[in-house]
């Protein structure tokens, strides 16, 4: 009988050298699909530790504990409950199979009270924070971390009970809830979903993606050094005000996709997992693999039958607990290769089959795909990666890994490198064009001008490159400042051209849609614990004395323009006109056309280039007073297109237009 051949392989035959690599981690994941189920197939029947470890109450009213430590030689649970003392009502049992058991009658716990394990083993012990603990909390004075019996008498009640996250396209408003607020503090959910919410709502974005919801012990990582995966950061709020903001964005449409790290942990022993059984290896890596070489953190051995049942369970929790519609993988690249991608140019596509991928983290992530669509179908799973693996996001079947997108990484660097390197009247669009649609055709991809990386103290946003410090003068309206002008004209042409050129979605940070003016610096040592640059400056862009409501409207009417235009992130992108030397790109795509003057200096007069015969009236431009601009174009005029014999039976016309210099206009065939 013939072999047949994986869709992976078929669509690219550039592929076909590499299919034993290809076919053997496909083979790898289904061995370990069959091992990990019993031949059942069915990931859920394997994903549920958090239903077996960690704290919950039983059918009688008691408590039950549990946890994993096949090292530990004796676990005492020491909390408020008992004085914080060792004693031998709260002493763990071993129930075999490295793990350990507690039950409890009702009396023994109680809701709000703080716990910790102590943890002995040959030779020492320490304390330690329960693995599967689903409340974690920081004393404010003392600043020690400790997991919170959480069982209130009243669970949430969801209104939203079944929500299907709309992607045609997906519009991505990527956001932080600590930094969201104005105020110098740490923000709250409660705050985030009054007080943001209707914001992103208005904009127009059908989902968010928030960062930081695992417990992390470091404010200032940004969430990406998690030591409870289990534990939605108390920081923020209460478990139940995460529900209630996640439910309020499904009854307003929007999806809410969690930023998961399974990339690596916090090296932390006491608040994390560093050597929760006094082992380095029960969670990670015991050689010269356990530290990350660049994130100061510890690196999972995906290998692990245990790690993979942690980590799978912690993907099936989030989805069935908090009601979250997907995941961002942080740190893919990391995970797919033992160097973790460091140094490594990833020229060519023997780069990626070269003996140098760690396999086990493949399986772990296509299983993790697997079950995450298996808990909820409509799942939306996208891979923060930047080697360019192919196969990524392509659905396991035709032998991919079974990400639904990955972040197209390449163009937010190709921003930075164009405005700081290249003078205006060097900017070309065909490369411009190329680089936004330069992607393997069987993936999907989200683009994005710029996300939270490019605002971290160290780098600058797309704004603030381009206008500096004169930010702090001129954004005054009616101030003509060339810097600002500038910068603001090229901000929403960044914008559009590559909103309007995605293949799959679409991602803004908070703020950045209306320039913000300046980086994210969390409160650190060397700050003096500030929070004056982790927070979000909202009133500037509602100032009608400022600028920031131009770009605010721009982002509006692009995002809403492209979500009223089903299906918009499929249609087939068709170039009309693209002139180097008049720095002006023109592309359809179904009945928009979007026009581009790059040009700094040069405004042009019935601009003519071939576009399908007909009628085209003004969408919107970012000439118009409505974004900051000088209103030179009237929206209100229809274009006809000039009849070409050359071109009849192609059924192309000239259409002719004004374009003022860098300006970005949209219209419609009629």
């Amino acid at each position: 009988m013939r072999r047949k051949t994986l869709k992976l392989i078929k669509n690219d035959p550039w592929l076909e050298p590499f299919t034993q690599a290809i076919e053997g981690r496909h083979n790898d994941a289904l061995q370990k699909l069959e091992h990990l189920t019993n031949g059942s197939g069915k990931l859920k029947d394997f994903a549920k530790a958090h239903l077996y470890y960690g704290l919950h109450r039983t059918t009688e009213g008691g408590w039950v504990l549990r946890e994993w430590a096949p090292n530990a030689t004796d676990i005492y649970v020491v909390g408020d409950f008992n004085h914080w003392r060792e004693c031998a009502p709260y002493r763990m049992r071993q129930v075999g199979n490295g793990n350990w058991e507690l039950q409890l009658p009702d009396h023994g716990m109680h809701h709000g009270e703080l716990y910790k394990f102590i943890v002995h083993w040959r030779g020492g012990q320490g304390e330690r924070i329960p693995a599967y603990a689903t409340r974690v909390v920081q004393d404010p004075t003392t600043h020690i971390f400790a997991a919170q019996v959480w069982s209130p008498e009243q669970t949430y009640q969801w209104r939203t009970r079944r929500f299907k996250p709309r992607r045609d396209p997906l519009l991505i408003y990527e956001c932080h809830i600590g930094m969201a607020q104005e105020q110098e503090s740490v923000g709250t959910y409660d705050e985030f979903r009054t007080q943001v919410l209707p914001r992103i709502i208005d904009l127009g974005y059908n989902a968010i993606q928030i960062m930081a919801i695992q417990e992390h012990p470091y404010y200032g990582s940004f969430g990406y050094h998690v030591s409870s995966f289990y534990a939605a950061s108390s920081r923020f709020g209460t478990p139940e005000e995460l529900k209630h903001l996640i439910d309020d964005a499904h009854q307003a449409g929007i999806a809410v996709i969690m930023d998961i790290v399974h990339s690596h942990a916090v090296k932390n022993e006491i608040e994390g997992l560093g050597r929760f059984d006094g082992t380095g290896n029960q969670y990670f890596y015991g050689d010269n693999r356990r530290e990350h070489p660049a994130w100061d953190s510890l690196c999972f051995d995906y290998g692990k039958d245990n790690v993979l049942n942690f980590l799978l369970s912690n993907c099936r929790y989030w989805l069935e607990e908090y009601h979250f519609d997907g995941f961002r993988f942080d740190g893919v690249t990391s995970m797919l290769y033992y160097n973790h991608g460091l140094g490594q140019a990833f020229g060519s596509y023997g780069d990626y089959y070269d003996g140098g991928e760690d396999t086990n983290a493949i399986t772990y992530l296509t299983l993790a795909n697997l079950l995450i669509h298996e808990v909820n179908r409509n799942a939306i799973t996208i891979a923060e990666e930047m080697s360019g693996m192919p196969g990524l996001a392509r659905p396991f079947k035709d032998g991919g890994i079974g990400f639904d997108y990955r972040m197209a990484m390449g163009i937010p660097d190709y921003w930075i490198k164009m405005i700081k390197e290249r003078k205006d009247e060097d900017w070309r669009p065909t490369s411009i064009f190329w680089e936004l649609t330069n992607r393997r055709a069987d993936e999907r991809t989200i683009s994005y001008a710029e996300s939270h990386d490019q605002a971290l103290v160290g780098d600058k946003t797309i704004i603030f490159r381009l206008i500096d410090k004169e930010m702090y003068w001129h954004m005054m309206d009616g101030d003509h400042d060339g810097t600002v002008e500038r910068g603001m004209a090229l901000h929403k042409m960044i914008r559009l051209v590559t909103a309007s050129t995605i293949n799959g979605g679409y991602l803004n940070f908070m703020g950045n849609e209306w320039g913000h003016p300046e980086w994210i610096d969390f409160p650190r040592e060397g700050n003096g614990w500030s929070h004056k640059y982790a927070r979000r400056q909202w009133s500037l862009a509602d100032r009608d004395d400022l600028k920031y409501k131009y770009l605010n409207n721009w982002d509006h009417d692009m995002i809403h323009l492209l979500g009223s235009t089903p299906g918009f992130e499929s249609r087939p992108i068709v170039k009309l006109w693209d002139k180097d030397d008049d720095q002006v790109l023109a592309f359809m795509r179904g009945d928009l056309v979007f026009v581009f003057n790059f040009n700094p200096t040069q405004s042009f007069s019935d601009y003519g280039f071939l576009a399908p015969e007909g009628e085209y009236a003004g969408v919107m431009d970012s000439d118009n007073a409505r974004y900051g601009g000088y209103d030179n174009i009237d929206e209100a005029t229809h274009h006809l297109t000039q009849a070409d014999p050359l071109y009849a039976d192609k059924h192309l016309g000239w259409l002719k237009l004004y374009i003022p210099a860098r300006t970005a206009l949209v219209l419609r065939k009629i």
